[in-house]
């Protein structure tokens, strides 16, 4: 037997014993495993990742995936990803995959057999290839840590997974800094080589400098906003960060979900706060610091260096954000106006615990609010959002007022109906 097939077997067997909870992380440290390896493996076992099945599972924006390209920067360079490498992977057994910051499959092109074999795993647009949602996987582990990663096949998390090895490398925003995707070459064992490292590489440079040559050649469009900084962070859109440029133009930033939750905390928070503070608000104890700290060097790159300050980390100026409008009309019993600027739930994808609870708490503060106007159009406009749907009482509520038409208070029944058989 090969020492590479020794190799193999000896990590399967550690990977067997780990996910079956037998090993701790410490036992991991003490094999031969790449620590990049074992980090992600002890990340994706916290989060809850099946070894099991395909993969991943499907992005809650699969079906948007058109308007997702439409929208995303990376759609611009996709003629020079094909030129550099789809072209050379269509006879080859390779499939190149180009995602999202979060991690969701945008382009999977590349040898047609070794497309429809990868589809058993779902490895196909639309599907959530982020280390919390497919564990360990090259595309998904270095969005997470924001570095290029290669993973031989026996190193995937999950088993379906490991007949692959993969490389891939970050692509960020010439200008801001900010990462916006991934470019990851998937296939045999020669995928993870040095050679397809360098070449991948390659073309990130490549796909990057198009897109800064863009930049000169193109104004960048953006929505109009409310003051000279402004954080959008409710609803179903990515977060995203909007201000002006020297030119007093308009400019708008997608932002990471880090990111957003940082200045979400640190808006709540002017008193400022320690690293270990943050990292504990921000992942329940189980960031390092020294990852803090890199967030906070590449957030800076974003929103620029005088806003955020350090020792504590804390704003030196104020913004403005959609969730502080909705807070401050609440506070000034102005009901229909935090309705106006409730896009939805605060970072819905967010894993932070702080921001978790500051979720609950916008949602049940908004929908006490509208219920103790007793104003049956404040009400139905909360019974219209994703969140009102379920809500069983809401919708009571509207049903039994003496004030609803006779159709609506059907339409009520109807749903009322519906949740019972649906909830029990």
């Amino acid at each position: 037997m090969s020492s590479s097939k020794t190799s193999d077997a000896s990590v399967r067997a550690v990977h067997d014993l780990f996910v079956a909870g037998e090993v701790d992380g410490s036992y991991l440290a003490s094999t031969p495993l790449r620590r990049v390896v074992v980090e992600s493996w002890q990340r994706s076992l916290a989060r809850g990742v099946d070894p099991d099945r395909g993969g991943a599972q499907s992005s809650d924006l699969a079906l948007s995936v058109a308007r997702m390209r439409a929208a995303h920067p990376l759609a611009s360079a996709l003629p020079v990803i094909r030129r550099l490498l789809v072209e050379d992977a269509r006879s080859s057994g390779v499939m190149v995959a180009v995602s999202a910051a979060d991690g969701t499959l945008l382009w999977v092109e590349g040898d047609t057999t070794a497309c429809r074999r990868a589809e058993s795993m779902n490895f196909v647009p639309g599907a959530d290839w982020s280390e919390c949602g497919a564990g360990t996987n090259a595309p998904g582990t270095a969005l997470a840590l924001d570095a290029e990663v290669q993973i031989r096949g026996i190193e995937h998390f999950s088993r379906l997974v490991q007949p692959w090895s993969c490389t891939a490398v970050p692509v960020h925003d010439p200008v801001t800094g900010t990462l916006i995707g991934a470019i990851d070459l998937t296939g045999g064992d020669d995928v993870s080589s040095a050679q397809t490292l360098a070449l991948v590489r390659a073309t990130v440079v490549a796909v990057e400098n198009h897109l800064a040559l863009l930049r000169f050649t193109e104004p960048l469009r953006a929505e109009s906003r409310s003051g000279p900084d402004h954080l959008r962070v409710l609803g179903a859109d990515r977060p995203r960060w909007e201000s002006t440029d020297a030119n007093g133009r308009p400019t708008r930033v997608a932002l990471t979900g880090r990111h957003a939750d940082i200045l979400v905390l640190l808006s709540r928070h002017p008193e400022g706060l320690s690293a270990d503070h943050l990292a504990t608000l921000l992942d329940d104890g189980h960031l390092d610091v020294v990852t803090v700290r890199a967030e906070m060097s590449r957030l800076r790159r974003v929103v620029g260096p005088d806003l955020l300050s350090s020792r504590p980390y804390r704003l030196t100026a104020p913004f403005s954000s959609d969730l502080a409008e909705v807070f401050d009309a609440l506070a000034r019993g102005d009901v229909a106006s935090a309705l106006d600027a409730y896009a939805g739930p605060l970072l819905s994808k967010s894993v932070s615990p702080a921001i978790g609870r500051l979720r609950t708490e916008l949602s049940a503060s908004l929908r006490g609010a509208v219920v103790a106007t007793r104003d049956l159009g404040l009400l139905r406009r909360w019974l219209q959002l994703p969140e009102g749907s379920d809500d069983r009482d809401g919708w009571r509520l509207l049903h039994d007022s003496v004030r609803t038409e006779p159709m609506e208070r059907a339409r009520a029944g109807g749903h009322l109906a519906g949740l019972d058989f649906e909830f029990g």
